[in-house]
């Protein structure tokens, strides 16, 4: 079966060859999609017969977002922990054992239907694609019961189980990076695509997170890097240097960094939603871009740092917060996601491509930065069908 979308008044593509400047905008415009996937985009004064139509009447029309870093899978809330931030504690990521403790003792009824209610919550926002990370259980069995969750909702997993050292291993982290390495890794890799570390002061250092990144990839899995999100430190350097598809955070990079991420194929995933909940400086996006830096945007959703699933509402805090223009934002959130994902069928809207989009309840894709907290997706096709 296949369906036209008619009567698109602004359509970003995201493919330059098909319109005007980097996010190839068509006006007037129409596409078709068949078997999940787009097989034309033009004028809709030319477009070829469909099955069925959906006439948008105007409306903008974009690639769904790509959502490539977040961690849906646990239970229980922080919200005491962030009330007590805004009221001037500092952020420090030791409130990640509460949410380990949360998800430990939740059956996998209690985790499967919260993950679905994040889920269908971002989708109605307009993500299409979204990467879920394990890193709530930090025992072997809870960390393979996590990623097989999270696998029935995405083929986008990553295994995370060096978050942070779990309670029971406190004083005995090269221990619990033997367990991670080890018998862990084993039953996780299976379930996951990816590989991630959070190499951070208060959680691992460089080498244990190293260690942790070259046994994943010994067992088949890609890099990804927390890195640089507390303070200065290596994490930048060790994603460049272990080929890792993404350094996430990149809240305090030094001109070395920026350096080696403009000279490498990893991306540098900001996180707005974690530095707006957690009160600390914003990326400086600007100096990323400005460099050559390939640029995503995520919303790092999780129950501590970053308790959204909006990724509207964090392409308007690049725009209003990270100097970035409102082109440069969407472009982050939706192929700069697809980059971090190392995806080339998600992210645009041309031919080849997945038929995932949203429509908008606007005449232009900058009204997503230009009316914040405004829901704004009308509607949302993924793979060709209707949410």
């Amino acid at each position: 079966m296949s369906v036209l979308v008619t009567n698109i008044g602004e359509l970003v593509t995201n493919d330059p060859a098909l319109g005007e400047g980097p996010l190839g905008i068509l006006t007037d415009a129409a596409l078709v999609a068949q078997e999940g996937h787009i097989v034309w985009v033009g004028p809709a004064t030319r477009a070829p017969a469909a099955d069925y139509g959906l006439d948008v009447a105007g409306a903008a029309v974009i690639p769904g977002f790509v959502d490539s870093h977040t961690h849906l899978v646990f239970a229980g809330d922080r919200v005491d922990e962030f009330e007590a931030r805004m009221g001037g504690t500092p952020y420090t990521g030791g409130g990640i054992a509460t949410t380990v403790a949360a998800t430990r003792a939740a059956d996998d009824a209690t985790l499967r239907a919260n993950l679905a209610r994040l889920v269908i919550e971002a989708r109605r926002q307009g993500t299409t694609t979204i990467e879920i990370k394990s890193g709530y259980g930090l025992t072997v069995a809870d960390e393979a019961r996590s990623l097989r969750l999270a696998r029935e909702a995405t083929p986008e997993t990553t295994f995370l189980g060096a978050h942070v050292v779990p309670p029971e291993y406190a004083g005995r982290t090269e221990e619990y990076v033997a367990l991670v390495t080890g018998p862990m890794l084993a039953e996780a890799a299976p379930h996951a695509r990816w590989v991630d570390v959070f190499c951070e002061r208060g959680a691992f250092d460089v080498d244990a997170a190293r260690a942790v990144l070259l046994a994943g990839r010994a067992a088949g899995l890609t890099p990804r890097v927390h890195a640089n999100q507390l303070g200065p430190g290596p994490g930048v350097a060790l994603a460049v240097e272990v080929g890792a598809a993404s350094a996430d955070h990149c809240t305090h990079l030094s001109a070395q960094d920026i350096d080696a991420l403009a000279g490498s194929e990893t991306v540098a995933t900001l996180l707005p939603g974690a530095e707006f909940s957690t009160r600390s400086p914003y990326p400086d996006a600007r100096r990323l871009l400005d460099a050559g830096v390939t640029v995503a945007l995520a919303s790092d959703a999780n129950p501590g740092s970053s308790y959204t699933t909006s990724m509207p509402f964090c392409l308007a805090l690049a725009v209003r917060e990270m100097r970035m223009t409102p082109a440069e934002a969407l472009w982050a959130a939706t192929a700069g996601g697809a980059a971090a994902l190392r995806r080339d069928d998600v992210g645009r809207l041309s031919p080849g491509a997945r038929a995932d989009l949203a429509v908008l309840d606007a005449p232009s894709y900058r009204h997503l930065a230009y009316r914040p907290g405004v829901p704004l997706v009308r509607t949302v096709l993924i793979g060709g069908e209707p949410l």
